[in-house]
């Protein structure tokens, strides 16, 4: 419907609106960063077994899962390793090279054998006293044999350049339509394990299992590049080995030779040596403890044999397609930057983070199993991708929550002290949108004949100069710890004891109540030359009971105190000008103050009540003598003795001329009779 559409309209304005004024708090640098960041985790959920660290880990990973979920597998009966042992050497004296005429011996039974193809896996780069003995059985071999072959450009540590030329001059010399050359190369990564096809290096022969079932029914064109993981297999039985293995000896010997006939009749027979520190290669079983032979290495022939099997069962797997690992490191990262910002509850956050994590550790296990390759496939790339991603958002939003927190803390700290500001914002709810009763000190000022003062002052000189009046006392009522609850005109209205009571909130109301009078004063004396004479800032105290919280609804709220407290704080503030007192304090807020320098000022009764209220005029300035004597004129008054009011009064006009609230106290006493209040109308 119309409307539905207008109000998701606007909750993407909205989202978008926040989104913007989120970067605009977190700053250029900050969110350069943080998109920097984000960025480098998408290249490492992408391109993790291509970096150092994390190729390791991945390699580790794809370890486990190529051991576990290995195929089992019978013992072949396509494919025979005959093998060169400690026992053959010792038996023929020769260790390096082998001894060559057991070899050419073991190819005449092969052959007669009837074997379906023959690949050596032992280079001849070095010329031997029975070369030619060799040279005669392979000239003579109808099944095709193909000879290791190998070079310096692309296996240096295997043979020198002298004896690449060797090789070749011996495979010129036995080269026929039966006999020829096959790359013996197996490559590992960079921890030295063999777990992927070796690449077809051009001017190199067709790799070893390749070349033996090339033009005919095995071959498969898919494996001429390929260069996907190795497909090892583990035997179904300890007594099964995945290949027959047949000392090369054993088979050399006319009389032995047929009591291995089934095993070579009809197979790929790889000829190769099976020492212990010779030809030895790392594979994916190597970490996780070999099913595959009980050794923890594997020989260099049976890795041969591992790939040829590998190619007979046409069991090529497709890499995952670029776009895959593209989408899965952006899912990945997504997941990071979605969680990090996520408003959730601890725990449920702590579960979704477990589940991701095990969601990334098991997903490339499940394709495993189900027969994809996942050699290049990122695991802990996708991990550490999120951890980046998560790591990133989340700097950014604690640096925009620690703006907006500032911000807020600052806002407040313009009405609350900074103390009273913090603790709110680690406990959002005392400022909660409900009412409650509490005893506070009320205080309320005023800055006399100010109403007058913008007639005769143009507009913007009574704003700067109102600016500054009010900036001046709300500064001082903050460094006294009070919360200030409003301004009205050229009124400051403040309190202590919310949202948060301390044991000293009178002393330091009544401190700041003297401080305001101060601060008024130094006002007056900085008013720019033409503006007519300033009044004096007269304040009045409190102690009462009040209700305060937050009023005014959820869309527009304002922490105030609402109550009679108030209302006589703000009466005994307009008691000044009658009684030509600077601050007056009730005796409620005067006895809570903890401090003594009060002069007692007689009671009065305020405009709209009934009931008279003692009040005290604070005068540090004051000897405590002088502040006693006026305690006594009114003691004296209360109880009748006129006569010691008179002595009393004699001696006060001596001294105190130029103290207009103690000149009004003595006229007002005399004017009365005894104890009785003064009405202020």
């Amino acid at each position: 419907m119309p409307w539905r559409n207008d109000e998701a309209a606007a909750g993407a304005d909205e989202i978008g609106r926040t989104a913007l004024r989120g970067l605009g708090q977190l700053g250029t640098q900050r969110t350069i960063m943080a998109l920097l960041l984000i960025a480098l985790a998408l290249f490492v959920a992408f391109s993790s077994w291509r970096l150092p660290l994390l190729r390791d880990a991945e390699a580790a990973l794809y370890d486990l899962r190529a051991a576990n979920f290995a195929p089992p597998a019978d013992t072949d009966q396509r494919v025979t390793l005959v093998v060169y042992t400690a026992d053959t050497n010792r038996a023929t004296g020769q260790i390096s090279p082998v001894d060559r005429t057991i070899l050419a011996k073991a190819l005449g039974q092969i052959d007669a054998l009837g074997a379906k193809g023959v690949g050596i896996d032992i280079l001849f780069d070095s010329p031997q006293d029975d070369d030619e003995l060799l040279r005669a059985a392979l000239m003579a071999m109808k099944t095709p044999v193909y000879l290791a072959y190998a070079d310096n450009r692309t296996n240096p540590e295997a043979i020198t350049y002298e004896q690449e030329q060797d090789l070749k001059a011996f495979l010129k010399t036995v080269r026929t339509d039966k006999v020829g050359p096959a790359s013996i190369l197996l490559e590992t990564d960079a921890d030295g394990v063999a777990r992927r096809w070796p690449r077809q290096y051009p001017g190199l022969p067709p790799l070893l299992s390749l070349a033996l079932t090339q033009n005919g029914p095995d071959a498969d064109a898919r494996f001429a590049a390929y260069t996907g993981p190795i497909r090892f297999r583990v035997p179904t039985a300890t007594d099964r080995p995945v290949f027959d293995k047949i000392p090369i000896d054993l088979l050399a010997d006319p009389e032995t030779a047929p009591l291995v006939a089934d095993v070579v009749r009809g197979r790929y027979v790889l000829i190769g040596g099976d020492f212990s520190d010779f030809d030895q290669f790392d594979t994916p079983f190597t970490r996780t403890g070999n099913p595959v032979t009980g050794e923890t290495r594997m020989i260099g022939v049976e890795v041969h044999a591992s790939m040829l099997a590998q190619l007979l069962d046409k069991a090529w797997k497709a890499p995952p397609a670029t776009w895959m690992k593209l989408l899965a490191a952006l899912i990945a990262v997504g997941l990071g930057v979605g969680t990090a910002a996520a408003q959730v509850r601890t725990w449920v956050l702590a579960l979704a983070v477990l589940a991701q994590f095990a969601l990334f550790l098991i997903v490339p296990f499940l394709a495993e199993r189900a027969g994809f390759d996942t050699l290049d496939l990122p695991a802990t790339g996708w991990l550490v991708g999120w951890l980046i991603a998560f790591t990133a958002v989340s700097s950014a939003l604690r640096a925009i929550n620690a703006a907006q927190r500032e911000f807020a803390q600052g806002a407040l700290g313009k009405y609350l002290p900074r103390s009273v500001a913090s603790e709110i914002m680690r406990n959002p709810e005392r400022l909660s949108l409900h009412g409650e009763k509490r005893e506070i000190f009320c205080l309320f000022s005023d800055l006399e004949g100010f109403t007058k003062l913008t007639h005769a002052v143009e507009p913007e000189v009574i704003a700067r100069l109102l600016n500054d009046y009010l900036d001046r006392l709300s500064a001082v009522v903050l460094e006294y710890g009070g919360t200030l609850d409003k301004f009205v005109g050229d009124a400051v209205v403040a309190f202590w004891g919310a949202p948060i009571a301390y044991p000293d909130d009178g002393e330091r109301a009544v401190k700041a109540a003297w401080a305001m009078y101060l601060a008024g004063e130094e006002f007056r004396k900085a008013a720019p030359a033409g503006v007519p004479r300033i009044g004096r800032t007269r304040v009045g105290v409190h102690y009462g009971e009040a209700v305060v919280g937050n009023f005014g609804g959820e869309g527009r709220i304002q922490y105030t105190a609402l109550g009679d407290a108030m209302n006589t704080a703000a009466r005994l503030e307009g008691a000044n000008k009658a009684l030509g007192t600077r601050v007056l304090v009730s005796r409620e807020a005067a006895e809570r103050s903890g401090l003594d320098w009060f002069r007692p000022m007689g009671e009065v009764v305020l405009r709209g009540r009934a009931t008279p209220v003692e009040v005290f005029e604070p005068v540090p300035e004051m000897a405590a003598e002088a502040r006693a004597l006026s305690a006594e004129l009114i003691s004296a008054h209360s109880a009748g003795d006129m006569h010691r009011v008179q002595a009393l009064t004699d001696r006060l006009l001596e001294t105190a001329q130029s103290d207009d609230a103690l000149m009004n106290l003595v006229e007002r006493l005399r004017a009365r009779h005894k104890g009785e209040a003064y009405g202020l109308g």
